[in-house]
Protein backbone atom coordinates (compact mmCIF):
# COMPACT_ATOMS: atom_id res chain seq x y z
CA UNK A 1 0.00 0.00 0.00
CA UNK A 2 1.36 3.83 -0.86
CA UNK A 3 1.10 6.16 1.68
CA UNK A 4 1.55 10.20 0.80
CA UNK A 5 3.05 12.01 3.38
CA UNK A 6 2.62 15.68 2.94
CA UNK A 7 4.37 17.52 6.02
CA UNK A 8 7.39 20.30 5.86
CA UNK A 9 9.19 19.73 9.16
CA UNK A 10 12.13 17.32 8.40
CA UNK A 11 12.15 15.71 11.88
CA UNK A 12 8.27 14.51 11.66
CA UNK A 13 8.64 13.02 7.81
CA UNK A 14 11.59 11.53 8.47
CA UNK A 15 10.00 9.38 11.65
CA UNK A 16 7.18 8.89 9.57
CA UNK A 17 9.24 7.33 6.65
CA UNK A 18 11.18 5.33 8.92
CA UNK A 19 7.93 3.88 10.75
CA UNK A 20 5.48 3.57 7.85
CA UNK A 21 8.54 1.46 6.04
CA UNK A 22 9.25 -0.73 9.07
CA UNK A 23 5.27 -1.76 8.85
CA UNK A 24 5.84 -2.39 5.01
CA UNK A 25 4.15 0.54 3.23
CA UNK A 26 5.83 2.18 0.63
CA UNK A 27 6.29 6.33 1.05
CA UNK A 28 5.95 9.11 -1.21
CA UNK A 29 6.51 12.02 1.09
CA UNK A 30 6.63 15.97 -0.35
CA UNK A 31 7.55 19.27 1.96
CA UNK A 32 4.90 21.56 0.07
CA UNK A 33 0.97 22.03 -0.72
CA UNK A 34 0.94 22.62 -4.17
CA UNK A 35 3.58 19.82 -4.98
CA UNK A 36 1.30 17.70 -2.70
CA UNK A 37 -1.23 17.68 -5.61
CA UNK A 38 1.36 16.77 -8.36
CA UNK A 39 3.04 14.08 -6.33
CA UNK A 40 -1.02 12.71 -5.62
CA UNK A 41 -1.84 12.85 -9.30
CA UNK A 42 1.77 10.53 -9.89
CA UNK A 43 1.22 8.34 -7.09
CA UNK A 44 -2.30 7.85 -7.22
CA UNK A 45 -1.71 6.65 -3.15
CA UNK A 46 -4.00 4.17 -1.15
CA UNK A 47 -3.80 6.81 1.97
CA UNK A 48 -2.33 10.67 2.79
CA UNK A 49 -1.15 11.81 5.66
CA UNK A 50 -1.60 15.66 5.18
CA UNK A 51 -0.32 18.09 7.55
CA UNK A 52 -2.54 21.53 7.86
CA UNK A 53 0.45 23.81 8.03
CA UNK A 54 2.06 23.91 4.89
CA UNK A 55 4.45 26.07 2.80
CA UNK A 56 2.32 27.24 -1.19
CA UNK A 57 -0.65 25.86 -0.10
CA UNK A 58 -2.17 24.85 3.65
CA UNK A 59 -3.55 21.26 4.09
CA UNK A 60 -6.85 22.84 4.04
CA UNK A 61 -6.66 23.37 0.20
CA UNK A 62 -5.12 20.41 -0.60
CA UNK A 63 -7.73 17.97 0.76
CA UNK A 64 -10.11 20.17 -1.07
CA UNK A 65 -8.34 19.98 -4.55
CA UNK A 66 -7.77 16.19 -3.36
CA UNK A 67 -11.60 15.60 -2.94
CA UNK A 68 -12.45 16.76 -5.50
CA UNK A 69 -10.59 14.66 -7.94
CA UNK A 70 -10.89 11.58 -5.80
CA UNK A 71 -13.89 11.59 -2.89
CA UNK A 72 -13.12 8.07 -1.54
CA UNK A 73 -9.15 7.73 -0.43
CA UNK A 74 -8.87 7.93 3.09
CA UNK A 75 -7.08 11.36 4.42
CA UNK A 76 -5.85 11.71 8.19
CA UNK A 77 -4.96 15.23 8.68
CA UNK A 78 -2.02 16.16 11.08
CA UNK A 79 -2.00 19.35 12.98
CA UNK A 80 -1.03 21.45 16.27
CA UNK A 81 -3.75 23.50 15.98
CA UNK A 82 -6.07 22.29 18.94
CA UNK A 83 -9.19 24.81 18.11
CA UNK A 84 -12.69 23.12 17.59
CA UNK A 85 -13.22 25.57 14.47
CA UNK A 86 -10.03 24.06 12.86
CA UNK A 87 -11.22 20.66 13.44
CA UNK A 88 -14.84 20.99 11.82
CA UNK A 89 -13.04 22.48 9.18
CA UNK A 90 -11.29 19.75 7.78
CA UNK A 91 -14.17 16.98 8.49
CA UNK A 92 -16.59 19.29 6.35
CA UNK A 93 -13.91 19.42 3.66
CA UNK A 94 -14.07 15.66 3.61
CA UNK A 95 -11.10 14.43 6.13
CA UNK A 96 -11.64 10.69 7.04
CA UNK A 97 -9.56 11.22 10.07
CA UNK A 98 -8.01 13.99 12.67
CA UNK A 99 -4.63 14.01 14.65
CA UNK A 100 -3.44 16.15 17.06
CA UNK A 101 0.83 16.67 17.43
CA UNK A 102 2.38 15.24 19.11
CA UNK A 103 0.69 11.99 18.41
CA UNK A 104 1.95 8.24 19.15
CA UNK A 105 3.18 6.54 15.73
CA UNK A 106 1.44 3.23 17.22
CA UNK A 107 -2.01 5.07 16.83
CA UNK A 108 -1.63 6.46 13.38
CA UNK A 109 -0.97 2.96 11.69
CA UNK A 110 -3.77 1.85 13.37
CA UNK A 111 -5.99 4.54 12.39
CA UNK A 112 -4.38 3.92 8.85
CA UNK A 113 -5.08 0.25 9.07
CA UNK A 114 -8.74 0.86 10.50
CA UNK A 115 -9.12 3.42 7.76
CA UNK A 116 -7.61 1.08 4.63
CA UNK A 117 -9.56 -2.36 5.53
CA UNK A 118 -10.84 -4.32 2.68
CA UNK A 119 -14.40 -3.13 1.70
CA UNK A 120 -15.89 -6.14 2.65
CA UNK A 121 -14.40 -7.01 5.56
CA UNK A 122 -16.55 -6.17 9.13
CA UNK A 123 -17.23 -3.26 11.21
CA UNK A 124 -15.76 -5.79 13.90
CA UNK A 125 -13.21 -7.00 11.71
CA UNK A 126 -9.13 -7.59 12.76
CA UNK A 127 -8.63 -4.11 11.16
CA UNK A 128 -10.47 -2.66 13.99
CA UNK A 129 -10.64 -5.56 17.26
CA UNK A 130 -7.23 -6.31 18.86
CA UNK A 131 -7.83 -8.81 21.08
CA UNK A 132 -5.17 -10.94 22.89
CA UNK A 133 -3.90 -11.76 26.65
CA UNK A 134 -7.88 -11.74 27.84
CA UNK A 135 -7.98 -7.82 26.34
CA UNK A 136 -10.33 -6.14 23.57
CA UNK A 137 -9.20 -2.94 21.65
CA UNK A 138 -11.27 -1.29 19.28
CA UNK A 139 -9.02 0.72 17.51
CA UNK A 140 -11.96 2.96 16.03
CA UNK A 141 -14.51 3.65 19.40
CA UNK A 142 -11.26 3.68 21.40
CA UNK A 143 -12.98 1.53 23.86
CA UNK A 144 -10.97 -0.90 26.11
CA UNK A 145 -12.36 -4.12 27.73
CA UNK A 146 -10.67 -6.70 30.00
CA UNK A 147 -12.56 -9.87 31.15
CA UNK A 148 -16.05 -8.08 29.96
CA UNK A 149 -15.16 -4.54 32.31
CA UNK A 150 -14.64 -1.29 30.28
CA UNK A 151 -11.19 0.07 31.41
CA UNK A 152 -10.76 4.06 30.61
CA UNK A 153 -7.53 4.27 29.33
CA UNK A 154 -5.38 8.21 28.44
CA UNK A 155 -4.34 8.15 25.12
CA UNK A 156 -1.27 7.43 25.16
CA UNK A 157 -1.85 4.27 27.46
CA UNK A 158 -4.19 3.11 24.74
CA UNK A 159 -1.59 3.49 22.34
CA UNK A 160 0.99 1.14 24.81
CA UNK A 161 -1.40 -1.08 24.68
CA UNK A 162 -2.23 -1.44 21.17
CA UNK A 163 1.24 -1.73 20.46
CA UNK A 164 1.89 -4.55 22.98
CA UNK A 165 -1.54 -6.45 21.42
CA UNK A 166 0.17 -6.23 18.19
CA UNK A 167 2.81 -8.49 18.83
CA UNK A 168 1.54 -10.64 21.86
CA UNK A 169 4.19 -13.07 23.06
CA UNK A 170 6.73 -11.05 21.87
CA UNK A 171 9.17 -9.75 24.53
CA UNK A 172 9.70 -5.94 23.37
CA UNK A 173 12.54 -3.87 24.48
CA UNK A 174 12.21 -0.42 26.28
CA UNK A 175 13.45 0.78 22.60
CA UNK A 176 11.42 -0.96 20.79
CA UNK A 177 8.33 0.57 22.67
CA UNK A 178 9.63 4.15 23.06
CA UNK A 179 10.25 4.17 19.35
CA UNK A 180 6.80 2.64 18.54
CA UNK A 181 4.25 4.52 20.79
CA UNK A 182 6.46 7.88 21.57
CA UNK A 183 8.22 8.10 18.56
CA UNK A 184 12.00 8.76 20.45
CA UNK A 185 15.22 7.39 20.61
CA UNK A 186 15.82 5.09 23.69
CA UNK A 187 17.12 7.27 26.68
CA UNK A 188 18.86 4.61 28.78
CA UNK A 189 18.38 6.94 32.03
CA UNK A 190 14.61 7.49 30.71
CA UNK A 191 11.94 5.44 32.94
CA UNK A 192 8.72 6.79 30.45
CA UNK A 193 7.87 2.92 29.43
CA UNK A 194 8.41 1.89 33.16
CA UNK A 195 6.01 4.33 34.59
CA UNK A 196 3.65 3.86 32.01
CA UNK A 197 3.67 -0.13 31.96
CA UNK A 198 2.77 0.63 35.89
CA UNK A 199 -0.09 2.46 35.42
CA UNK A 200 -1.69 0.28 32.63
CA UNK A 201 -1.20 -2.75 35.11
CA UNK A 202 -3.40 -0.87 37.77
CA UNK A 203 -5.98 0.08 35.61
CA UNK A 204 -6.37 -3.18 34.07
CA UNK A 205 -6.62 -4.94 37.44
CA UNK A 206 -6.17 -8.96 37.85
CA UNK A 207 -5.76 -8.57 33.73
CA UNK A 208 -2.75 -6.61 33.98
CA UNK A 209 -1.13 -9.55 34.97
CA UNK A 210 -0.85 -10.42 30.97
CA UNK A 211 2.09 -7.78 30.65
CA UNK A 212 4.93 -9.75 32.11
CA UNK A 213 7.95 -8.45 32.76
CA UNK A 214 11.20 -10.06 31.15
CA UNK A 215 14.00 -9.38 33.10
CA UNK A 216 16.69 -7.18 31.30
CA UNK A 217 14.95 -7.54 28.11
CA UNK A 218 11.58 -5.49 28.43
CA UNK A 219 8.08 -6.67 28.24
CA UNK A 220 6.18 -9.45 27.20
CA UNK A 221 2.03 -9.89 26.80
CA UNK A 222 1.14 -13.01 27.34
CA UNK A 223 -1.44 -14.66 25.11
CA UNK A 224 -3.66 -16.28 27.99
CA UNK A 225 -7.09 -15.35 27.24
Amino acid sequence: MNVLVVEDEPLITSFLERGLRSEGYAVTSVDRGDVALDAFSATQPDMVVLDVMLPGIDGFDVLAAIRASDPGVPVILLTARGEIADRVRGLDLGATDYMLKPFAFAELTARIRAHTRPAHQTATGDARVLEAGGLRLDLLTREADAGGEDIPLSAREFALLAYLMRHPGQVLSRSQILNGVWGYTFDPRSNLVDVYIGYLRRKLGAAGAAIETVRGMGYRLSRRT
